[in-house]
């Protein structure tokens, strides 16, 4: 049976009128490898909603309110076998955040702004995958007006190296102008002193998602829920690297170029863009060209 791409734990056992603990018993007696991922799952899934900051113990006993009889040794071991161990939010992605940034305040400028054109406002988010013996994250950037994925990167380790990986990809993609606006969660990766200084050196603005409020990064779920379900749910793949062929396949060929975007008026993102400035063109005498 796999989780991966499928409906919640929580919606199946709804659906099928039986507890999450029982649940998790019947698996570990079945099949004790799939409870095993499965747990692993949960672990990742907290572990990034929480921004990293969460520990074995909280973890634990966040788990144990879903109904999984799990002690913290094991969740301990888990975390360390897949590089989730955390420390606090300075440390927590492999360097020191700038002191001067620990108490900078950014607002949330995604949702304030009317977008006219590409490279106005960007978002950012990480989200895992489970393989058949690990799991591994992809941090993606995309345009907000027209869904383009700019960037992403895929790795084994949740530090600030792999969304960086993901900027650095859209800024030599795309040479947005000043002014720019990306957009982040409050995850520690997108704190870290590299980052922050790579957006500054470009000329980018920081925003950043209310507290609590995950869907102000709606953008970035959309996208990631369109790929486990139509890319990640309906393969396996043997290792990271099949994996990375797949998603730049799906991203840079088909959902880029052909996939239609409801929210686009049913047209690919590349194709938006490319109507787009030419409708903006065209409104122009003698056919002059506006920067967007």
């Amino acid at each position: 049976m796999s989780l991966q791409g499928g409906l919640a734990v929580e919606r199946m056992c709804f659906l099928a009128g039986v507890s999450r603990a029982g649940f998790y018993r019947y698996l570990r007696a079945q099949d004790p490898w799939q409870e095993e991922m499965a747990v692993r799952s949960e672990v990742h899934r907290i572990a990034l909603d929480h921004y990293g900051r969460y520990g074995y113990r909280r973890i634990t006993a966040e788990l144990r309110r879903q109904g999984m009889h799990v002690n913290h040794k094991r969740i301990a071991r888990l975390m360390r076998e897949d590089n989730l161990v955390s420390r606090n939010v300075a440390q927590c992605v492999g360097d020191s955040v700038e002191q001067g940034n620990q108490s900078e305040i950014y607002l949330n400028l995604a949702n304030r702004l009317k977008l006219t054109g590409p490279d106005q406002v960007w978002v950012a988010d990480i989200t895992f995958i489970r393989l058949k013996r690990e799991f591994v994250y992809l941090a993606v950037v995309l345009d907000k007006f027209s869904r383009r994925v700019v960037g992403w990167n895929l790795g084994r380790t949740l530090t600030a190296r792999l969304p960086l990986a993901a900027l650095e990809m859209a800024l030599a993609s795309r040479t947005p102008a000043a002014g720019l606006v990306h957009h982040s969660d409050r995850g520690a990766q997108y704190a870290h002193s590299e980052y922050l200084r790579t957006l500054r050196h470009h000329g980018v603005i920081p925003s950043i998602s209310r507290p609590g409020k995950p869907y102000d990064n709606g953008n970035c779920e959309r996208f990631f829920r369109t790929l486990k379900e139509e890319e990640i749910s309906t393969k396996e793949y043997r290792d990271l690297e099949e994996l990375r062929l797949h998603i730049a396949d799906f991203i840079e060929r088909y959902y880029n170029q052909l996939r239609l975007h409801s929210a686009l008026g049913y047209v690919a993102p590349a194709e938006y863009e490319r109507t787009t400035a030419s409708s903006d063109a065209a409104s122009i005498p003698n056919g002059a060209q506006v920067a967007l």
